[in-house]
């Protein structure tokens, strides 16, 4: 079984390397010793520093996507992909040996056919813990995985078309739908993996006001989404902050 590792990176200079570490760490500790295979790919979406240079140092092979927008960086990581299975991981987190043990339990398991895992965020404020444990309540309620950590199997992937480029936000929950459809299909399901959370960054939380993400999220509810489908609707997601 073989494992492929998907990162997009947009100028993650400052981040990146650590994630990379970790995922080197993890994948030794508790990929190897369930005999799976890993490849690292790291998918440079456009960056105007030294992230592509940086992933090559730490072995990971880099596939380029020129407009930058995260799903179509996870499509193209995903293109170049060869292994059974394929894990997307963003640039600002830090996967644990443990949950990556974890994840080689869900892997070996043929009924599930992808998944994802709760976060763990160092975030101040009562609202931000109270918005990440609603979002983990539906997450394991509805089975949506975080973009931050997004396992599935790669006919899955294939099949269900990929993240879906009209979004620019959100997409995640879309491709959450269309895998948890044809996991029902198929007579198998998707896990939220909750004993190890995902140590992720909190950085655009704290670079964006509370009231920020609120109104956000405000209209993205009141227009039904179409937000989401909008780049400059999604600013704060795209507004080159590091």
């Amino acid at each position: 079984m073989k494992l492929s590792i998907v990162i997009p990176a947009w100028n993650e200079a400052k981040l990146l390397p650590a994630t990379l570490a970790a995922i080197s760490r993890a994948a030794a500790t508790s990929l190897a010793p369930a005999h799976i295979a890993w490849e690292l790919i790291v998918c440079d979406n456009n960056s105007t520093d030294a992230t592509p240079d940086l992933a090559r140092q730490a072995g990971a092979r880099v596939v380029f996507e020129p407009l930058n927008q995260i799903g179509r960086a996870r499509n193209t990581g995903a293109q170049a992909a060869t292994g059974d299975w394929i894990l997307f991981v963003d640039a600002d987190s830090t996967p644990s040996p443990e949950l990556f043990a974890d994840l080689a339990v869900a892997l070996h398991d043929p009924a599930i056919l992808g998944g994802g895992s709760l976060l763990q965020m160092d975030v101040p404020g009562r609202g931000a813990q109270a918005a990440i444990r609603l979002w983990h309540a539906i997450s394991v309620w509805r089975r949506y995985a975080a973009g931050s950590f997004l396992f599935v199997r790669t006919d899955a992937f294939r099949a269900s078309g990929g993240f879906d480029p009209a979004f620019f936000a959100g997409e995640e929950i879309f491709l959450s739908r269309k895998l948890n459809a044809l996991a029902r299909q198929q007579g198998q399901r998707l896990v939220i993996l909750q004993k190890h959370p995902l140590a992720t960054s909190p950085r655009k939380l704290e670079m964006h006001r509370p009231w920020q993400h609120l109104a956000w999220l405000l209209r993205t509810i009141l227009t039904g989404g179409r937000t989401l489908k909008r780049r400059e609707s999604c600013a704060i997601w795209y507004d080159g902050q590091r």
